[in-house]
């Protein structure tokens, strides 16, 4: 059996400080931007050269979070309600033989900071510390396939839940996305936007979907978000603490 040994050409600086949260395919928000901050010798500005005539590109990278748990034949994905077991080649589970993912962002800048290029990006849904493999363009002409079919999952997952804030939120939210503005100069952030985004589509484990008292968190950024499920569809975010 061949084996390939691959070098990290850079890491992913992202919001997503734990695996909980994180929006289950690339694009599905659009607020938060992520940077991949290229490592020698990758981080020779002739390796980007022209990579700005492209809107698009697929990043290949690692589950490193989950690789140590191996991987498994059969898997339960999330939007099959994580009952039915279907094969890891037919889905896009973290638990693969190799733990390689790829994922289509937008490219919004390319960046140079003491001379190191880095490439400014939307739409990730990456980890932060992500190693990233490899970068390539997105050709729409040969990448996108209109006429594809998509198994199980044909559409973008619906919007499940109104997402509300207390008064306290809504008065965390403000302060904390000013001083996002300050620390990534991203004075284009919406964080209020951002949780919508995250929190409508239900980051739950399939098997977790009653109602109650049950308190919610993931680490965002360098704060903890903190929300319930109330009734009628609704979420309830309570603080960012």
């Amino acid at each position: 059996m061949a084996t390939f040994n691959f070098a990290s050409i850079g890491t992913i600086k992202s919001c997503y400080q734990e695996k909980f949260g994180i929006p289950r395919q690339p694009r599905l928000e659009t607020e938060a931007l992520s940077e991949l901050r290229l490592l020698p010798p990758y981080n020779d500005p002739h390796t980007l050269r022209e990579i700005e005539q492209f809107s698009h590109l697929w990043l290949m990278f690692i589950f490193h979070q989950t690789q140590p748990s191996g991987w498994k034949p059969l898997v339960r994905p999330p939007r099959l309600g994580g009952n039915k077991r279907i094969g890891v080649f037919a889905s896009r589970s973290t638990f693969r033989p190799n733990p390689l993912g790829m994922s289509a962002v937008e490219l919004v800048a390319v960046c140079h900071k003491n001379n190191t290029p880095s490439l400014l990006l939307r739409g990730c849904d990456l980890l932060n510390g992500t190693p990233i493999v490899d970068i390539k363009p997105y050709i729409p002409y040969s990448d996108s396939i209109p006429q594809a079919k998509a198994g199980f999952a044909p559409a973008a997952p619906e919007v499940l839940f109104e997402v509300q804030f207390t008064a306290e939120a809504q008065q965390h939210c403000q302060q904390r996305e000013q001083a996002l503005h300050q620390q990534t100069g991203d004075s284009q952030l919406n964080l209020q936007k951002l949780i919508v985004q995250i929190l409508q589509l239900d980051p739950r484990p399939s098997y977790q979907q009653q109602v109650g008292d049950r308190i919610y968190a993931m680490r965002l950024y360098n704060f903890d978000l903190k929300w319930r499920y109330c009734e009628n569809g609704i979420i309830l975010v309570l603080e960012l603490c």
